[in-house]
């Protein structure tokens, strides 16, 4: 995004008294200077450039001209140009705070992200007052994939100006590449580990898929029966779907060190309107940790019947009313209750990752951390004088996450990660805590801009992914309408279309965004997977090469689709590489199925019979899960019965 030379003060140039013979020269100049002056304030910034440009061929030793040169030449969309003239600026006076800063944003304008990153450090440190430095240096480091260092840039534009809404959108962004980024590593890298189960457990909670994420729970706890929390998390999966002796023999069976059980029996106590025993439990987790119940309060709310949810309710507004329960757990309670999301703690993590130390009481953070006063265990490692370990990170991710501490818990896991970027345990961590300040960083650009683009177009990610086409449909058309020319909305739009069964339409939304970024990879992916499902297989390949530099975690789908283009135009050697680099991305057994032909063409016998092995067992698997999916949706059917 274009800074806007509203916000910066144009550089006044205090011009040396001439020398004999030079009068008309310095004439000639002053001149110049002054129809450049009144050309930017009219915003004519054409005439300004091509008045700075005369002025600098009689001054050229003048860096402040050459900065204004650049700022001018920045304004028409002449980046290269604007680049020279920042450059010279800073040959003859390094310490410039505009060319250094807009020497980074123009490189960036021109995809040079990497070499724009110096210059932004720097103009930070000649300005650390300016949001837009560390703004725009977050840019860079999100265009080469630095999720952790954009993460901080955000975050130090942040705290110049809190109301800084562009800085809070672009942190959300940088937060969910670094939760898309890790995710995938998780899933690729420890596909069959505990944590991966756990990850995959709660994705399928989320999507209310509970058989399923029963399934994958029960799993986590053959695995390892003391993983954190397993017990109470299939228990709440059994409330979920009415099973609740179920449900009170998993908190029963939960190790010591995970107050989630007690959450879970405030639940039961609730279903059987024994409301007064679920807000003294209530009170007793408030008072050893506020912010575990804060951050959890949504487990003891989500699905309750409207009946009780409403009896509750009026309970304890009875009870706040007698002055008998603590305002901020009131305040919590009946926010949970009511569906307002709830407040996000701190936002404080450091600014340097690499220097971020742990040194507190381990001994003592064990102890909290088996009694579920997470707040404290967190307290413990964050604030002592005790050394620091792997084991020790670990820990006070999982405490600051419990306690509802984000940002301190995926400061934790991803310091780990940059010691060890391979730890299950780590990425995990900070898929999880990373999530939640992505989703609270959009609230908050949400309501700093309750009715943008940027707005529409996130409801429209979320109803993308709930598959809720016709919805999301309408926000993308909103977003684009408000912001014609960014292609994102225009992406999302051709995305919906084609997930609801209308190529055509994709295919012409798509031809408007590629007007916009015809280089973009997901965009040439989309366009050559819906030329894929018409069967124009050649036209398909010249898109999927050129989205060959989408995100790792996207190119087995890109070979997979491939594969598919190479069988059908005659090159059946090139189709079985490809398939092979895409079988990651093979879900149902359709690509090992689609190999095994390709090797049977071949007379490779042998490999196309295990090929159509891994086929079959990944067909068995599909039907599985779409049995329990099926049931998943009866259950919520027959729950939408009156």
């Amino acid at each position: 995004m274009k800074v806007c030379f509203t916000l910066l003060l144009f550089i006044l140039l205090a011009i040396p008294e001439p020398g004999y013979g030079q009068q008309d020269r310095a004439s000639e100049f002053a001149s110049l200077l002054t129809a450049a002056r009144q050309a930017q304030e009219r915003n004519d910034f054409a005439a300004a450039k091509d008045a700075y440009e005369e002025a600098v061929k009689l001054r050229s030793d003048i860096p402040e001209l050459w900065a204004n040169l650049g700022l001018m030449q920045d304004a028409v969309g002449r980046y290269p140009d604007a680049i020279h003239s920042f450059q010279k600026a800073l040959v003859l006076k390094p310490d410039l705070y505009v060319p250094n800063l807009f020497l980074g944003i123009d490189y960036i304008h021109i995809n040079r992200a990497r070499e724009a990153v110096p210059f932004l450090v720097n103009a930070e440190r000649i300005n650390p007052r300016d949001p837009e430095a560390p703004l725009s240096l977050g840019r860079a480091y999100l265009s080469v994939s630095n999720y952790a260092a954009a993460k901080g840039a955000f975050w130090r534009a942040i705290a110049l100006d809190k109301k800084k809404s562009s800085a809070w959108f672009d942190f959300g962004i940088a937060v969910l590449d670094k939760v898309e980024a890790d995710g995938w590593r998780l899933s690729n890298e420890g596909a069959n580990s505990v944590w991966a189960n756990a990850l995959f457990a709660e994705s399928l909670q989320k999507q209310l898929r509970f058989k399923e994420a029963v399934s994958k729970e029960q799993a986590v706890i053959a695995l390892d029966p003391f993983f954190p929390c397993a017990h109470s998390r299939l228990g709440f999966l059994y409330i979920a779907q009415g099973q609740n002796a179920a449900a009170l023999q998993e908190f029963s069976a939960e190790p010591q060190g995970c107050a989630l059980a007690a959450l879970g029996r405030v639940r039961l106590r609730l279903n059987v309107g024994d409301d007064a025993e679920a807000l003294a439990v209530l009170r007793t987790e408030w008072k050893d940790d506020p912010g575990f119940v804060r951050s959890q309060a949504s487990l003891v709310t989500d699905g309750l019947v409207a009946e009780r949810l409403t009896a509750f309710l009026a309970f304890l507004d009875q009870e706040n009313g007698a002055g008998t329960v603590d305002s901020d757990l009131y305040a919590s309670l009946s926010a949970a209750l009511r569906g307002a999301p709830q407040p996000v703690d701190g936002f404080t993590f450091p600014k340097d990752l690499k220097s971020f130390q742990i040194h507190g009481n381990a001994q003592a953070a064990e102890s909290d951390h088996r009694d579920g006063r997470y707040g404290r265990c967190a307290a413990d490692l964050a604030g002592g004088i005790a050394g620091e370990s792997d084991r020790d990170l670990l820990l006070l991710a999982n405490c600051a996450f419990m306690t509802g501490d984000y940002s301190l818990s995926a400061a934790a896991s991803d310091l780990l990660l940059s010691r060890s970027s391979h730890n299950m345990a780590a990425l995990y961590w900070s898929v999880k805590a990373n999530e939640q300040l992505a989703f609270a960083a959009f609230n908050q650009f949400e309501q700093l801009e309750p009715d943008s683009e940027r707005t529409h177009l996130l409801l429209g990610d979320m109803y993308r992914q709930r598959q809720r086409y016709a919805q999301a449909e309408s926000e993308y058309k909103t977003a684009a309408a408000l912001a014609p020319q960014d292609p994102a909305a225009l992406f999302g739009l051709a995305s919906a279309y084609f997930h609801d069964s209308n190529p055509d339409k994709a295919i012409s939304t798509a031809r408007r965004a590629f007007e916009v970024n015809p280089n973009d990879p997901e965009l040439n992916l989309l366009v050559g997977e819906i030329l894929v499902s018409g069967r124009e297989w050649s036209q398909a390949e010249e898109y999927l090469k050129r989205s060959l530099d989408a995100k790792p975690q996207m190119l087995p789908h890109v070979h997979a689709l491939l594969g598919q283009v190479y069988e059908h135009t005659g090159r059946p050697q090139d189709a079985i590489h490809e398939l092979l680099m895409g079988l990651a991305s093979d879900e149902d057994g359709s690509l090992h199925y689609q190999l095994a032909r390709m090797y049977s063409s071949l007379g490779n016998k042998a490999a196309a019979q295990d090929a159509l092995q891994g086929s079959k067992a990944l067909e068995q698997k599909r039907r599985e899960r779409a049995v329990i999916a099926v049931q998943d949706s009866s259950d919520v059917i027959q729950n939408d019965i009156p």
